[in-house]
């Protein structure tokens, strides 16, 4: 009895996490991640209760409020997501590429906008876009936030990593003059060793020169 019970949750929490896969990949559905969160908070919510209890009726019982409680949690998660995509959407415009992966947001800003050539400090056409994003950062307050420097391969290794790291730093401090709080915020610079093109041509490059923002939210 217990083993086909914990094969039912685990049947169950497979049908939702496929069902949060397939509201992912619809690029027409506006709430894809409120659902995919709600999806694999319940299933993780059922696993983990179904694991707390001591019989068959505990187990049960478990399962059930852990995916009801777990369905809650991601939902919120994967709406606030939503919601903060959008708004970036429609404040940022083509000036940054925006990717919600469900679990987080990955706002990239190409190097050459930000910065001059060689150099870690910022230009001004960008500072309303950082401060745009602080106010957004700022309106949902339970997330954490990564800054991360990237340079393609141009020049020696050691240069790219500090070059990369002081440029990551210039666009914390931005945002964190533009009221984020600093402890909200990690600056790392991860210099030429995460490329997302080749390093072969001039475009590839420019593409590897970036500053990513990612926005994940706690817990």
């Amino acid at each position: 009895m217990i083993l086909s019970k914990m094969s039912l949750a685990v049947a169950l929490s497979g049908v939702m996490v496929l069902t949060a896969c397939e509201t992912m990949t619809d690029p027409n559905n506006p709430n894809r991640n409120t659902q995919q969160g709600a999806a694999l908070g319940a299933a993780a919510g059922a696993l983990v209760g179904l694991a707390a209890g001591d019989n068959a009726q505990e187990r049960r019982n478990g399962a059930i409020v852990g995916a009801l409680v777990g369905g809650g949690i991601g939902g919120v998660a994967g709406a606030n997501l939503d919601r903060q995509e959008a708004e970036l959407r429609q404040q940022l415009g083509s000036n940054a590429r925006i990717v919600n992966t469900g679990d987080q947001l990955i706002v990239t800003l190409p190097q050459d906008i930000l910065f001059a050539t060689n150099s870690s400090d910022l230009t001004g056409g960008l500072r309303s876009d950082l401060n745009a994003l602080a106010s957004s950062i700022n309106s949902f307050p339970n997330t954490t936030v990564n800054v991360i420097g990237h340079a393609d391969n141009t020049g020696g290794a050691a240069f790219n990593q500090d070059l990369s790291a002081r440029r990551a730093q210039a666009v914390s401090s931005q945002l964190i003059s533009s009221g984020v709080a600093p402890s909200r915020i990690r600056s790392i610079g991860r210099g030429e060793d995460a490329p997302i093109a080749s390093n072969l041509t001039a475009e590839g490059r420019a593409q590897n020169r970036r500053v990513e923002i990612t926005i994940t939210p706690n817990g």
